[in-house]
């Protein structure tokens, strides 16, 4: 690239960009800490296996005990003077911490908005239906968003859509809550009803009751366990003593 007849400001632009590109491809920045050979400071600040605090060594030692404990040399503060390094399994700590983001992920409740459509003269059957389904809803925790559609002449009715969804709040009123009156937008009407419970507490109901019919299935319940436990803990019901006569002589 010439850079004859640019202005400093326009070089330093084109710089900041070639650079932001380089690491955008991953060519100089690592989200890997520095291990073992690849520390390149004169001394560290090292912490043992136990996290016990070992003080400044020279990079040599550090390493040397690396070697002797047959552990890695793991840089866990760069910008730290000197930086602090730590003897550790790396593979194990990848290993964990992995392990602990999926679980995290696992465990992470997310907001979901479920969406359940009606008609305003929705057949009695069809209205049970869409009930169970928004009952489902509430107990997993996600909110649902109710829309009553109008087709034609219904849409000079907006009150039967109004008393419907007044009448679906009722019915599922142990389970959630109006977050969002109902209100008219354009052909449709809209209610948004929020669960009593929250997603975190939903879930771990769901886990729970998992976990009971997997050790019913297996044959396990608390009551057989409880049975078989007071029948071990009983004394043995005492035998009548048999006693053998000998027959006399003749």
């Amino acid at each position: 690239m010439h850079w004859c007849g640019w202005s400093q400001e326009n070089r330093r632009y084109v710089a900041v960009r070639q650079a932001a590109a380089w690491c955008y491809r991953g060519g100089s920045i690592s989200a890997e800490p520095r291990i073992n050979d690849r520390i390149r400071v004169p001394e560290v600040r090292l912490v043992g296996p136990s996290g016990e605090q070992v003080g400044i060594v020279p990079l040599a030692k550090a390493l040397e005990l690396a070697q002797e404990y047959d552990l890695d040399l793991v840089e866990v503060a760069a910008t730290a003077r000197p930086p602090v390094c730590k003897l550790m399994d790396y593979g194990k700590f990848k290993y964990e911490s992995a392990m602990k983001a999926r679980e995290a992920r696992k465990n992470q409740a997310h907001t979901v908005i479920k969406e359940m459509k009606l008609r305003p003269k929705i057949d009695p059957h069809d209205y049970d239906t869409k009930k169970g389904h928004v009952v489902r809803f509430l107990k997993q925790g996600d909110k649902v968003k109710i829309t009553i559609m109008f087709r034609g002449r219904e849409q000079s009715r907006p009150e039967l859509g109004f008393r419907l969804l007044q009448r679906l709040a009722s019915d599922v009123e142990e389970l959630g809550f109006i977050e969002s009156n109902p209100k008219q937008d354009g052909r449709n009407m809209i209610m948004v009803l929020g669960p009593h419970k929250k997603k975190t507490e939903a879930m771990a109901e769901a886990r729970e009751a998992q976990a009971a019919r997997k050790a019913e299935r297996q044959g396990y319940t608390p009551d057989a366990e409880a049975a078989a436990e007071e029948a071990a803990e009983a004394p043995a019901e005492a035998q009548p003593e048999v006693s053998a006569e000998t027959p006399s002589e003749a």
